[in-house]
């Protein structure tokens, strides 16, 4: 249990979404989730049921608002406004993945701010703040008018990758961003492990979840390459980006993303593509009878453990990032 002068205790409630990860934050925090059941009434409206008394207390609310993830923004929203209406001291979402971020500006005439209108939604719930992780676009922050912590998953997926270079050589690795939207991210992803090679795909999409790769920018031929994402829904532009990558002469591919969205033939994508391996963190549960053999998930709970320790501390939550 994390020790602390605060003379209100903390505790940690969990909806449906995501409740291994929830339970393994809580382990390292040396506690167990808090008694609350969240279940549905004959309509599929959600009702929420909490067991014991949080007054005055710290609230952490772990849910990711994952597939389906009406329904889950639905539990977190509920869960929020029983917490307040019961005298919480302060409540944070903690949100693993932040849904609807894709939805972020106006692309076209008449388009929705879906990300605002969440955020807006979660601050009139009676949210304190919000702590999340890689978000898919940085400007979401700035939607919400309560402190909002943005975690980053690169450390631990950089701590994986290192254990590889022993082997491969940092001369023979090359970190690949998928667009020209993810640079920034694969730049600062090879800080994280060195004197290794960046390369870009370059490529145009045609149509939402439908992508076609162009070239290749940088060199790739006889290098083990590194696809690395934010996220994966249907795998289509990792897929495809990793075909370009093999006919470019890569002597291997892998691919790594923060968010394991994979909803429709994502898997099935990723089975019969030249992924070798394909990394994601638990930030969505993923069911194990839809894991294949190529997937390989890493463990965010340490770092969220870590930073609801911080938060309950009132200390800074920015040492996470290295």
């Amino acid at each position: 249990m994390v020790q602390s002068l605060n003379r209100h205790p903390f505790k940690i409630f969990a909806g449906n979404a995501n409740r291994p990860l929830a339970e393994a934050i809580a382990e390292r925090l040396g506690t167990k989730l808090g008694s609350a059941e969240v279940k549905r009434f004959s309509d599929g409206e959600v009702c929420v049921t909490t067991n014991e008394s949080v007054r005055g207390c710290d609230v952490f609310i772990v849910q990711s608002t994952s597939k389906p993830v009406n329904d889950h923004l639905m539990e977190l929203l509920i869960m929020i406004d029983a917490f307040k209406r019961a005298s919480a001291g302060r409540i944070t979402a903690v949100i693993p993945y932040f849904g609807y971020a894709r939805q972020d500006r106006k692309a076209r005439a008449r388009d929705p701010i879906s990300a605002k209108l969440v955020a807006d939604l979660m601050t009139a719930a009676g949210t304190d703040r919000v702590l999340t992780m890689d978000l898919h676009a940085d400007q979401i922050q700035g939607f919400f008018n309560i402190p909002v912590d943005h975690l980053q998953a690169a450390p631990v997926l950089a701590e994986y990758y290192r254990e590889q270079l022993r082997v491969i050589g940092n001369e023979n690795f090359v970190v690949v961003s998928p667009d020209a939207g993810s640079v920034a991210r694969a730049r600062k992803f090879t800080e994280k492990l060195g004197e290794v090679s960046l390369a870009i795909v370059d490529k145009r999409r045609p149509r939402p979840n439908v992508s076609e790769v162009m070239n290749i920018i940088g060199e790739v031929k006889g290098k083990h390459c590194l696809l690395l994402d934010d996220m994966a829904d249907t795998a289509g532009t990792l897929c495809h980006a990793a075909e370009a990558l093999v006919k470019n002469g890569a002597a291997s591919v892998s691919a790594a993303a923060s968010h394991g969205v994979l909803s429709g033939k994502a898997m099935e994508n990723i089975a019969a593509s030249p992924i070798r391996e394909f990394v994601v963190t638990d930030s969505i549960d993923i069911p194990e009878e839809k894991r294949i053999e190529k997937l390989k998930i890493l463990s965010i709970a340490p770092v969220f453990a870590e930073a609801i320790g911080r938060v309950y501390e009132d200390l800074s939550v920015s040492t996470l990032f290295n």
